[in-house]
């Protein structure tokens, strides 16, 4: 048996906030959103799509948790996104900019094939070269 990686946690001060960020910035859709914890998935998912995919094959959720503290140091995991070849990836991180990430510095190399970027909070995430697969 394997296991099925059903979510990421987030940890953060304003969940709402955060959850309505990240679901703007992945084109994903919140479906809870309490003071407590606010939740967003793919887009695409829905009813059927739920009944059609085997349960091990349905990608993971991104939940937002409150917690007291602010974030003090580099993440030690963070998450990797790509545009595909027909996207312009320099727009895309304009876009994410215009949203409110930031660029940081972590300590990568100069001319990396990726951008590393904050998300209003500050956690680290990266866009990638574009893939096709």
């Amino acid at each position: 048996m394997a296991l099925r990686w059903y979510s990421v946690v987030v940890d953060c001060a304003d969940v709402k906030a955060q959850a309505a960020w990240w679901a703007e910035a992945l084109d994903w859709r919140l479906i809870i959103a309490t003071d407590d914890e606010c939740v967003i998935i793919p887009s695409w998912v829905d009813e059927q799509a739920m009944r059609e995919i085997p349960w091990e094959r349905v990608g993971p959720g991104i939940v937002f948790v409150p917690v007291p503290e602010g974030k003090a140091v580099k993440n030690r995991l963070h998450l990797d996104f790509a545009p595909h070849t027909s996207q312009d990836r320099d727009a895309e991180i304009a876009r994410l900019e215009t949203l409110g990430a930031r660029r940081v510095d972590v300590g990568q190399p100069d001319g990396p094939s990726w951008t590393v970027l904050a998300d209003p909070e500050g956690n680290e995430f990266c866009v990638l070269s574009s893939r096709d697969s």
